[in-house]
């Protein structure tokens, strides 16, 4: 998977713009607040259909004007794609592919591959289980729209359930819950299954991967807390169970205490939790093994590299690391962003160099 070319129009601090990429690493630098993470961000907006920075998509939408948009071309093992985003300052935005328009996210994920690290990826490890469910989430509704609209269907039957437990008529909750229970049984166990196959594929190679960039000195190892384990069928019936188990819990509670929604993930370096022990290097380097990992799953699953968003990750490393990374995704289509960029680090790996200021592209040059 490669993207090709990218055309911005009123989005973020861009008037007019469009970058073409090539196929191996391309780095856009510049200084601060110039536009390089925007046009980090409008790529992975256009693979996922949301941005990692705004919770809002009209925020996308250049300062003044009423609409903005981003279009992607990118090249995949089964041809030609592009894909559109149209933003409004007034109504939901637009989504297209390939010319037509689409109306739900299921129906334009997994067009773009794409992984995306910046520094707020540091979360992953330094914060809540809901940032590790996150991670996950992303991941795998790009791998599987099945995987998509079953989390979309439990989280709908979730609200409905803890919507129930808050009722005070208990004949009514102990009549009504079982229905529930069954529907949130089915999609629970789709959801637990393909994480627990995600995390089986992700964690060795996301600790191979931490061992190269920190030189062997440091052991990572995943560990899924999430408790239930086999085919969907097992886990539907175990699952089942301990809501059985749990419902005068659950009742005191006013929520479901169990489930996907509380899924975690555990990292330890050399035996230590790396939420607790870990330096924020070792933390940010825990965290880029993961979205290297995460790169190398889709290429086993899909037969080809999703496009790799590196975001400000080169100043955050020694140039040792530096040049550990470039040799890592030399082989995959890898944007990064930077202030400044050293050619040293680079040695014997051609890329492409974007210069970005005041949202324009002032130049574009090809080093070998």
């Amino acid at each position: 998977m490669k993207i090709k070319s990218l055309k911005l129009k009123n989005f973020r601090n861009y008037t007019d713009e469009t970058f073409n990429f090539s196929d191996g690493i391309n780095v856009l630098s510049g200084e601060n607040a110039q536009g390089k993470t925007n046009a980090a961000e409008a790529i992975f907006f256009l693979c996922t259909g949301y941005s990692p920075r705004a919770n809002r998509d009209k925020l996308v939408v250049k300062f003044g004007e009423d609409s903005g948009e981003i279009t992607g071309v990118a090249d995949s093992a089964y041809g030609e794609v592009s894909v559109k985003i149209i933003f409004s300052q007034t109504d939901n935005k637009r989504m297209f592919v390939n010319g037509i328009e689409v109306l739900k996210i299921s129906e334009l994920l997994g067009n773009i591959h794409s992984v995306f690290f910046n520094p707020a990826e540091l979360k992953l490890v330094q914060e809540s289980p809901e940032d590790r469910r996150r991670f996950m989430n992303i991941s795998l509704s790009q791998m599987s729209k099945s995987y998509f609209r079953a989390l979309q269907n439990y989280n709908k039957i979730l609200a409905q359930r803890n919507n129930l437990l808050k009722d005070r008529d208990i004949g009514l909750i102990k009549e009504t819950l079982p229905v529930w229970d069954a529907g949130l049984t089915k999609y629970a166990a789709v959801i637990i299954k393909a994480r627990n196959a995600f995390l089986s594929e992700l964690s060795p190679i996301a600790e191979e991967k931490h061992a190269l960039l920190s030189d062997g000195r440091e052991k990572l190892v995943i560990k899924t807390e999430s408790g239930y384990y086999g085919e969907e069928d097992e886990i539907a019936y175990a699952f089942n169970e301990d809501l059985k188990t749990g419902f005068e819990r659950d009742l005191r509670l006013g929520y479901t205490s169990i489930g996907p929604h509380r899924d975690d993930i555990k990292f330890t370096l050399n035996g230590e939790d790396a939420r607790v022990f870990g330096s924020q290097g070792q933390q940010r380097t825990v965290a880029l093994s993961l979205k290297l990992a995460e790169a190398e799953t889709f290429k086993t699953r899909f037969g080809e590299y999703p496009v790799l968003i590196l975001d400000d990750v080169l100043s955050e490393l020694d140039k040792k690391r530096q040049r550990q990374l470039i040799d890592a995704v030399s082989k995959m289509q890898t944007i990064f962003t930077a202030t400044g960029i050293s050619r040293s680090i680079f040695k014997g790996t051609p890329y492409t160099h974007i210069t970005i200021k005041e949202g324009n592209l002032k130049s574009i040059k090809t080093i070998n």
